[in-house]
């Protein structure tokens, strides 16, 4: 049922819109026969690991999709950019947006490198060229960029100021994979690419990730690191790590490869539902994407700026309260967690605490149907229409004095 009145609203007593949680993320789980049929070949081949034919096959099938020389399965995103670090042979600080997924700035950590928080692009949201330039410093090795939302972040920018400064550029891919840049799939930008093949990603692996680069002598230092038996060693390394993928992590991730464009024309449906229906939310915008390239519409992102007269976390309790899981994407700012709040102090980023402020992520993905969109963007259009009704009753405190 549609509501229409200040009352219908479970924040003032009405039902939720929906009677169970209507997840952000989305999980694009494989038919059931060919699941079955993929696990039992594992079952009687009886190959589980240690690079088996599976990943094989998915490596060779993501080269194809990406169109890059190499593809590097590994267990995961997170263990993806660690070997990317050491396969670049990075040694000191390293450029990195705040406003992202913690594991980006994490790996660096993990590889035993020094993390700069660079602010980022109001309007893409990653870095540029302008924004990393003024944190170049005599110990800066290299630029970790992020394609947030599936968005290429300034790659012409970012090369040509790495090249000028003699540092190597490498990229977080983990929201990208099937977005273009110059209408050419992400995959082969800067150095070397990381992607997720999360549970939760448009390919899923249920976890796993992957390194692409069109670098042979990255690609074998890759290798080798993923591996940590000498019988695996393609090049002359330092440190290894177990980080390979299981037959099972690729036999799924080739499962939802074959169904990927399904899945984007799913999400592409229902993003220009919420696009369709966007202009009507005061103050609220909803991220887009450029025309003339490919995305893969994983990510539906709303900013809500001052005239939208609720905040954002005011609009995420009233969608929480009618069991829409909406997700505060990314709050608060990598600079202000530890450990990095410690070592680096209050680090100014203006844009990215602005957008730690303002940024709300509402759900997409195989779950959400047409009917399932339509509902949600008529919570948003009652919210932006009774606005002051609502804030003025989520700022009262219990004694029913408003705060300031």
């Amino acid at each position: 049922m549609k509501k229409s009145s200040l009352e219908q609203l479970a924040l003032f007593g009405g039902p939720p819109s929906f009677a169970e949680e209507i997840s952000v993320g989305q999980v694009n789980l494989p038919p059931w026969p060919e699941f079955e049929d993929m696990f039992t070949d594992i079952f009687e081949r009886g190959y589980y690991t240690n690079h088996g034919p599976r990943v094989a096959e998915l490596e060779a099938a993501v080269e194809r999709q990406l169109g890059v020389q190499h593809a590097i399965c590994v267990t995961n995103g997170t263990i993806a950019l660690m070997i990317a670090a050491r396969a670049l042979r990075l040694d000191g600080e390293v450029i990195v947006p705040a406003f992202t997924f913690p594991g980006t700035v994490q790996a660096l950590t993990w590889a035993g490198l020094e993390p700069v928080f660079a602010d980022v692009d109001p309007d893409t949201h990653g870095l540029t060229a302008a924004t990393v330039a003024p944190r170049i410093g005599p110990r800066t090795c290299a630029v970790l960029g992020v394609h947030l939302w599936g968005r290429p972040c300034d790659p012409v920018g970012l090369q040509t100021l790495c090249d000028l400064h003699g540092i190597q550029l490498f990229y977080d891919a983990a929201h990208a994979f099937g977005c273009t840049h110059a209408g050419k799939p992400i995959g082969g930008l800067g150095r070397i690419e990381a992607f997720s093949f999360h549970a939760t990603k448009i390919v899923s692996g249920a976890e796993g990730g992957c390194l692409t680069t069109n670098d042979d002598e990255i690609a074998a230092r890759a290798r080798t690191i993923r591996n940590f038996h000498q019988s695996s060693t393609f090049a002359d390394v330092g440190l290894r790590i177990n980080g390979k993928m299981s037959e099972a992590q690729a036999a799924m991730a080739l499962l939802s490869l074959r169904h990927f464009e399904m899945h984007r024309d799913h999400n592409r449906r229902i993003f220009t539902r919420y696009r369709e229906r966007s202009p009507a939310w005061c103050g609220v915008r909803l991220y887009d994407y450029p025309d003339g390239e490919a995305h893969n519409y994983q990510y539906a992102v709303l900013e809500l700026d001052d005239e939208a007269r609720l905040t954002r976390d005011e609009l995420l309790e009233l969608l929480r309260a009618e069991n829409i899981q909406a997700r505060r994407y990314f709050h608060p700012g990598v600079n202000r967690l530890y450990p990095y709040v410690e070592q680096h102090g209050d680090v100014t980023l203006p844009c990215t605490e602005t957008l730690c402020r303002r940024t709300l992520q509402i759900p997409l993905g195989p779950t959400i149907t047409y009917d399932v969109a339509e509902r949600i963007c008529d919570l948003i259009d009652l919210a932006s229409a009774e606005s002051d009704a609502i804030a003025r009753h989520l700022r009262k405190r219990p004694d029913g004095i408003p705060t300031a």
